[in-house]
């Protein structure tokens, strides 16, 4: 049996003035999540690492907000797109990739401030031997001209700005031919993965950490979902697919704690079809966010409990995400750097990440209050109480955080 679920509706409101539609608050608060998860992941070695979601299934916070951001997308440049501004559309969407390259490089400089720091003053040499920092004591002319062009990485921010470059393109083909832009999205996944095309390194051999080529399929499952639900379309639920997405996830949270979590692939066939590589997001990855993200959607009672008021703190972290995602990782390398000069126990790992925590929703908080100055001239914002849906990611308003 299938069951159409429609996106919100709300009652109607006089006009009086210029007005936006309200922000649904979920796609926040779950990039809100991910990005408090990215953060305890990329501070390992604590009490809490055991506790994130990648411990419960192949999947982990990265698939979440690569799904999350070509959602966001959507949101915000897919009216654009049909309208027929797609040229100031495109002008936008390759602005936010330049500013998420300058955020990039920024990052870079101040984690290898970090860790120089560290090795000089707690003199402890060994920290150049981390996160591929020793090559650029070794050839730094090369390493400098790899971390300008991307192909020298201490983390993996790069992806956000490539997958904003190739995004108009993927909203053009999306909005007129979806079946066949996600059949050719898919396909290039395929062909990467199984022939291990991806961006190269520069000067230190192999890939780029996650594979834009590959990882485009995810982001592209998110753009063109919610542009499906955005022209008034309908996610169905169908009891045998929520069965079958139960049934995987209860699998993957089984195999990630047995010894067959360990092998690399199955029945001779290639890594990205029965592997759980994240450089090409292997298959069982990929099935395993989508499983997730589905068991929401499919059950309104989980859903709504995402829905949040616009003034909760998740709702603003999550919707000032670039700068908390940037301030996040410079603060998790400073904290390993503390934990790797001294270990501490459950207290200090609860000092560690609290503080780390608190800081991003210090940031958070700020840059909301900052953009409340002078906000009388903003267009007036409906205030009808939120409309319980039901289901997961209808009904979403256009205001995203650009």
């Amino acid at each position: 049996m299938t069951m159409p679920i429609s996106p919100d509706r709300g009652p109607r409101i006089p006009d009086r003035g210029p007005r936006i539609p309200d922000r649904d608050t979920r796609i926040d608060v779950f990039r809100a999540l991910a990005l408090l998860i990215i953060f305890v992941d990329h501070v390992p070695g604590t009490a809490f690492e055991t506790l994130t979601y990648k411990n419960f299934g192949f999947s982990d916070a990265a698939e979440a907000f690569v799904l999350i951001s070509g959602m966001s997308v959507a949101l915000a440049y897919g009216s654009k797109f049909q309208s027929g501004d797609r040229l100031l559309a495109t002008l936008k969407l390759w602005r936010r990739a330049g500013v998420l390259y300058v955020a990039h490089i920024v990052t870079t400089m101040a984690v290898l401030a970090i860790f120089c720091a560290a090795a000089m003053f707690a003199k402890r040499p060994d920290m150049l031997t981390l996160i591929n920092i020793e090559p650029l004591i070794r050839e730094p002319q090369h390493v400098l001209i790899g971390i300008v062009t991307l192909g020298h990485q201490l983390g993996y921010n790069n992806i956000y700005a490539v997958l904003l470059l190739m995004a108009p393109t993927f909203l053009l083909f999306i909005s007129y031919r979806p079946f066949t832009a996600l059949a050719l999205s898919g396909t290039l996944w395929l062909v990467a993965g199984i022939y291990q095309i991806a961006p190269p390194n520069h000067p230190e051999p192999g890939f780029w950490f996650l594979n834009p080529l590959s990882w485009q399929f995810l982001f592209n499952i998110g753009l063109a979902s919610m542009l499906h639900i955005r022209r008034g379309g309908v996610i169905p639920v169908n009891r045998w697919l929520v069965g079958a997405s139960a049934a995987y996830f209860a699998t993957a949270l089984v195999w990630v704690h047995s010894p067959l979590w360990g092998h690399v692939s199955w029945l001779n066939l290639p890594v990205v079809l029965t592997g759980f590589d994240k450089t090409f997001l292997s298959l069982p990855r990929l099935l395993h966010v989508l499983a997730v993200s589905y068991l929401i959607v499919a059950f309104p009672s989980v859903s709504n409990l995402f829905r949040t008021s616009r003034d909760h703190p998740l709702a603003i972290l999550g919707k000032r995400s670039l700068p908390v995602f940037i301030t996040g990782t410079v603060i998790a390398m400073a904290a390993q750097v503390m934990k790797l000069i001294n270990p501490g126990g459950f207290a200090y790992d609860s000092l560690l990440i609290a503080a780390g925590i608190a800081m991003q929703f210090a940031l958070a908080y700020y840059l909301e209050w900052l953009s409340s100055i002078g906000g009388n001239s903003k267009p007036v914002r409906s205030q009808a109480p939120p409309i319980h849906a039901s289901f997961g990611v209808g009904g979403m308003a256009a205001g995203v955080n650009r």
